[in-house]
């Protein structure tokens, strides 16, 4: 295997390691160095070096011993972290969502990693207008030929690697799209949620502004809840969900909203 394979594999290697280092200490608030030595496989030196770096990109606390988990709302919320939980779901999800997406649209994307994965693949539909606050989108479509980026500024958030604030919220309420493609941290079978005021309020100005409204949804966040209501699942015109949620959840999502199921 050449240097640069070697180097790619082991790079993979530890992104699959550390982001099952943060789901089991997630899950479980606390844990050992030598639990997480256990979990993984490697040398406690191994594992102290991961948990260093999470702890630097602010998802994990480490102790003397061990390491705790964020709060859930700086955890859930971290951009670092969401873009690498489910990304193939998030990839198969943006697919079916790029299937609704046509030339000469224009469309929404709010700062969710699953509208990150749509924008990945919208050079392909292109010519297009899209508007978004997700400074990731920003720059992966910055150079796409003919399409018109529309930046929502504001407040630079760390957290969230987006625009936030009054500045945001009120140029999204000054725009008109086709259709906007969004996703939150928690559903039901009813309802959506998100654990932050303020980005309660700027989704809510995503769906005002669009005709269409498409929710991006992988299995990991259906049958959770979060401190704020967003919007009713009725009020999308459709869920994009992968095909791990369970299947009688489906049926009963369904009674509220077209469903669309992406298969892995």
């Amino acid at each position: 295997m050449s240097d640069e394979k070697t180097a790619g594999a082991s790079a993979h290697s530890r992104n699959t390691r550390q982001q099952l280092i943060t789901e089991h200490v997630f899950t479980t608030g606390s844990a050992s160095i030598a639990e997480l030595v256990e979990l993984t496989g490697v040398s406690t030196m191994t594992v102290h070096r991961d948990v260093d770096e999470l702890a630097r990109r602010g998802l994990l606390r480490k102790y003397r011993g061990g390491v705790s988990a964020m709060p859930s709302t700086v955890f859930e919320s971290n951009a670092d972290y969401r873009m690498n939980v489910h990304s193939e779901e998030k990839m198969a999800i943006a697919a079916h969502a790029l299937a609704r997406v046509e030339p000469g649209m224009s469309i929404l994307l709010d700062d969710s990693t699953s509208a990150l994965a749509l924008a990945k693949m919208l050079h392909r539909v292109t010519p297009l207008t899209v508007a978004t606050n997700y400074l990731g989108a920003i720059e992966l479509l910055k150079g796409v030929p003919d399409l018109r980026l529309i930046c929502i500024g504001g407040d630079y958030s760390a957290t969230h690697d987006s625009f936030l604030g009054m500045q945001s919220l009120e140029a999204i309420e000054r725009i008109n799209v086709d259709a906007t493609f969004v996703s939150t941290s928690a559903m039901n079978t009813r309802m959506t949620f998100h654990q932050e005021p303020e980005i309660v309020m700027l989704k809510r100005a995503m769906l005002a502004s669009a005709r269409t409204k498409v929710l991006l949804m992988d299995h990991s966040k259906t049958e959770r809840a979060a401190l704020h209501r967003l919007a009713p699942l009725s009020d999308f015109d459709v869920l994009i969900v992968d095909d791990g949620v369970e299947e009688h959840l489906v049926e009963e999502m369904r009674s509220q909203v077209e469903v669309d199921l992406a298969e892995l």
